[in-house]
Formats: structure tokens, sequence, C-alpha cells
């Protein structure tokens, strides 16, 4: 009981500046739950909404009752008829990331697997496949035909760094079988892609459009190896051509599309955003199958799961002025790894919560597009970005990911096991800190990374 009033007093403290990922409303919490946190300074009517939103996240979806059958008002129906998981949850572990399966035969569990056809699509955006659209849908409800089942396998590579340390990579390969619908077709592009962490998207969001376009034309000024570039991606409820900042590539341009993008690709939910089942014309049970009310996800549940979404905290840093991790940070900046992964953005006079604006916060990324090499790309355009672009993805919390969920990945396909062979893959416009990173001795490697299991 002592233990546990501490910890209250704790977490209620000031943080210091630099423990503070997040400005005024980080939180301290080091635990299994640290990504499940509420900002600070939500209203009433706020976290009201933010605990409506969580009830939609974290608890399971059921396909509709057949009609005239009663259920229970509280259960959440919706469910498919093709989709990945029956609850955000379920992929989002914690709120944390994702992982790939760790050997050949195991089924994906917090992934999935993007698809399309070479050129653009519907306002500049992926290409579907006619028969299974832009995901593939590994279940269904009774009934229905699932659209096929992916695995993945890997080659282990070797990579000597400075000094004689090896560390081995795994280098996947995807293979899909039992396929519902027929061949994907010789032009089929595949992309394998764990759950992102949604903590902090809401301070993420707040952060001026400008301000990132701003800071993408002083990397293109510089004339370095590192240019960075802003998405520009199909805003659905605007009708028009926005910039981007959410997803692995960038290619969604707010919470509130991501949210209900993620929910009708992975689990079937329609939406305002969204109105129609991911049924294709040739998934005809799909199709015939039952609907309860519809949306699924109406305004009203969409405004909520948003909410939640925005409202989440992010996790203090742990550590921050033990010496080694103080010289991790000044090699971090050194090697030009800051310049993607910018430490330090100031959120806007205004944003959808009161809470998150005008915090200075350090998620240590640019929000931007980079080319990351031969050996990262997927081959899959999505709106602006090639196949071999990528976001930069934010790194606050990054120190607590296998906290959270042991299975936890690093890059796009959850690849890396760890920060240290995440940093190996870098290629592309940050091969140069990548080569740096190697031929540090191993004293200063170290360093490094116990700045990044710090964040």
């Amino acid at each position: 009981m002592r233990r546990w009033i501490l910890a209250a007093v704790l977490a209620a403290l000031p943080l210091p500046p630099a423990w503070a990922a997040a400005g005024a409303p980080t939180v301290a919490d080091q635990s299994i739950a640290a990504y499940l946190q509420p900002l600070s300074g939500l209203s009433p009517a706020e976290r009201d909404l933010f605990d409506q939103g969580r009830t939609l996240f974290d608890r399971p979806w059921v396909m509709a009752p057949k009609a005239g059958r009663l259920h229970d008002p509280a259960t959440l129906v919706g469910l498919g008829p093709v989709y990945n998981d029956i609850s955000c949850l379920g992929c989002h572990v914690r709120n944390g990331g994702g992982g790939a399966p760790d050997g050949p035969g195991i089924a994906m569990h917090g992934m999935l697997v993007r698809l399309s056809l070479p050129g653009p699509g519907p306002h500049g955006g992926p290409l579907p496949l006619p028969a299974y659209g832009d995901q593939l849908n590994d279940h269904a409800v009774p009934g229905v035909t699932a659209e096929g089942q992916a695995r993945l396998s890997y080659i282990v590579r070797t990579v000597v760094l400075a000094g004689g340390q090896r560390a081995g990579l795994r280098v996947p390969h995807l293979k899909v079988s039992d396929l519902g619908f027929g061949p994907l077709g010789a032009k089929a592009l595949f992309s394998p892609r764990i759950a992102q962490p949604v903590y902090g998207g809401g301070l993420l969001e707040a952060i001026p459009a400008q301000a990132v376009a701003d800071y993408a034309a002083r990397q293109r000024a510089q004339g370095g190896p590192v240019r960075g570039r802003v998405n520009q991606v199909w805003d659905i409820a605007l009708g028009r051509t926005v910039p981007g900042r959410f997803g692995w590539k960038a290619n969604q341009p707010s919470l509130a599309q991501q949210a209900a993008g993620a929910a009708n690709g992975d689990m079937g939910l329609t939406s305002p955003l969204f109105p129609d089942k991911n049924c294709r014309a040739a998934q005809t049970a799909c199709l015939g199958a039952r609907r309860g009310p519809q949306p699924d996800l109406t305004a009203a549940r969409l405004q909520a799961l948003t909410t939640y979404l925005r409202g989440l905290a992010v996790p203090a840093r742990r550590g921050a002025q033990a010496p080694a991790v103080l010289r991790g940070e000044r090699l971090f900046g050194a090697l030009g790894c800051a310049e993607c992964h910018r430490p330090t953005w100031k959120t806007g006079k205004t944003a959808a919560l009161a809470a998150l604006a005008g915090q200075t916060i350090h998620p240590y990324s640019d929000l931007l597009l980079h080319d990351m090499g031969p050996g990262l790309a997927d081959g899959r355009p999505d709106f602006q970005a090639s196949g071999r672009d990528w976001r930069t993805p934010p790194l606050w919390g990054l120190g607590l990911a296998r906290r959270v969920n042991a299975a936890a990945g690093f890059l796009h396909d959850g690849r890396a096991r760890s920060p240290l062979e995440a940093v190996l893959w870098h290629g592309g416009e940050a091969g140069a800190a990548q080569a740096a990173f190697i031929a540090l001795p191993k004293g200063d490697r170290d360093d490094v990374l116990a700045f990044l299991n710090s964040l």
C-alpha cells in the first residue's frame, strides 16, 4: 500500500524539464500501463469523451445479430464481414506497437499486409486490387470467406561493427496463401506493416503544418543528403488534398481519418468517412452478410474515438541526466540522427484539446518522408511517398516499448528486434549516419543506445 501511495505522489509532482517529453501533460508512469494514461488538463467534457473512446478502442466488436434478436446495448456491433482483428487494442497492445512473428508458420498478430497495383488510385492514393482491395483481411465472420493468409520467414544477415561486434539482421520474406478470390496477380504490390503506437498523437496533430513544411524546406536548402518531404494526401472530410502526417508513409491527414480508416480496413467498421463495408465486388458472401444499424461508428462514436487518441499522454524520460545518456545524446546529434529525428517542436496556440496547445514537446521526429534506401523499400507508393519513402517515426516512449509489449518490433514490418537492429537497417538519406554509427567504438555505440532507451 505504501508503495502505491508513493507512486501516486511521485506521479503528481512536476517533472524535471529534461524528463518532460511532451511538455506539461507528460505522465510519469513507467509501468506496463505507461501508454494508457490520459493527458492532464482535460476538461470534464473532454474526459467523458476520452473514456467513451477508450471503450470503443479497447472492447471487442461482434458481428451483427440475426434480425429480431436482442443484444446488450453495451455490445459493440458491426465487426466484419472480413477483418484482421476484433478490437483496436488487439493490434495496438496497451496502445503500443505491434510485432512481427518470430518464425515461419506463425500467424501475424498486431500486423497486416497492404496491397495495391502500380499506378495511382482514387485521389492519387494506392490503386486497390479488384478482388482484394488495399489490405489482406485474414479473418471473416461465419458464412463469409476470408481473403487469405500471410506468413513471414527470415534469412539472417550478419553485420560486423567496429571492434568486432556482430549483429544479426532479419531479412523478411512474405508468402501469401489460401487466397479466397483467385490469384493476386503478378503485378500485385505487398507491404507488411506492424501496428504503430498511438500515444501522443494529439500533440503531433497540434504541430502547425506550416512549421513542418518550413522544416522540410530548410533541409532541402542545406543541400545535404537529408531531404525530407511532406506527403500530400486526400482529406475525405475536406474533399481536397492536404499535408499528411500519420501512418508509416504519412498517408493520413488527421487522427479522425486515421482512426476511421483503420477501423474500416482492420475491422470492417463503417463511419461517416468510410460508409461502405470493406467488401469487393467478387466477395458476394461479404456483400450479402448481415448489417447492423449503419454506420457502425456514428459521428458521435468517431468523435469519442478521436478524442481518446488525441488525449493519450506520453510517458516521461528515464535517467535523462545519466552520464552515458548525455554522451549518447550528444553523439546522436553529431552523427546526424537528429536531422530527421528532430528533438523539439512547439504545438500551436490553439488545438483540438486545450491541453495540447502551446506545449514544447520532444517527439524526435520531423513527420517528413525520407528515402531510406533499398534495404527497407517495400516498392509500394502511397500518394507522393515512393516505395523507398517512410515517415520518420517518433522516438518518444521508445525505451518502454518492450516493457509494454514484450513482442513489440521496430521499423515498419517489425523485422528489427531492438533499436540497434533498427539503426543498422537505415540506408538512403540515413546511410551516412548509419555508417558513422557502425564505425564508433563499442562504448560510444552503447551510449547512443542508452540515450534511445531513456526516451
